[in-house]
């Protein structure tokens, strides 16, 4: 396999496990939260999405598709490119009304094939292009760290959906 493929593969599966835990569920049941301080699966799904969207956009040197594409306004969200929920307090997660799986999706494949595009573009030596980043010294270290959150976040989803639904959800 190459390494592009094993790349990709990961933001793919992400994807999937995300996809497969967001399946059929209402619009209650996306915002729902689990307790006044927990994150819902809706503003876990805009949240996973938004960080890739960000970090993407941020190697590319382009524009997110958050506000090139105006998802914002889908989402009922402010333009502002640097709302991706990172200090969101337990007001803000309250306050977050998720909008339709299918729109959710929508963002994500989006961006998953923004993400894919780039790293199918990307030479080796690429990945050891030094980035401006405390914690990603690397173009390769940002890519490695999308993913672990992003599988984090789409983790975090099955499990809320299991929490709130019970461990028979996926044979539904």
């Amino acid at each position: 396999m190459e390494w592009r493929q094993l790349i990709i593969g990961n933001y793919e599966r992400i994807s999937q496990v995300m996809e497969q835990a967001l399946e059929g569920l209402t619009l209650n049941e996306l915002n729902q939260q689990p307790s006044p301080d927990s994150n819902s699966m809706g503003w876990l799904a805009w949240h996973l999405t938004r960080l890739q969207d960000r970090a993407i956009a941020g190697l590319m040197g382009e524009e997110q598709l958050w506000v090139k594409d105006g998802w914002h306004s889908r989402f009922n969200r402010p333009h502002d490119p640097q709302d991706v929920g990172i200090g969101h307090s337990s007001e803000d997660l309250a306050a977050f009304k998720s909008p339709d799986v299918q729109t959710l999706l929508a963002y994500h494949h989006a961006v998953l094939e923004r993400s894919k595009h780039y790293i199918s573009r990307l030479s080796e030596s690429d990945l050891d292009r030094k980035l401006d980043h405390p914690r990603f010294p690397t173009v390769g270290a940002r890519l490695a760290g999308i993913i672990s959150d992003n599988f984090q976040h789409a983790g975090q989803i099955a499990y809320v959906r299991g929490l709130l639904k019970g461990k028979g959800w996926r044979d539904a």
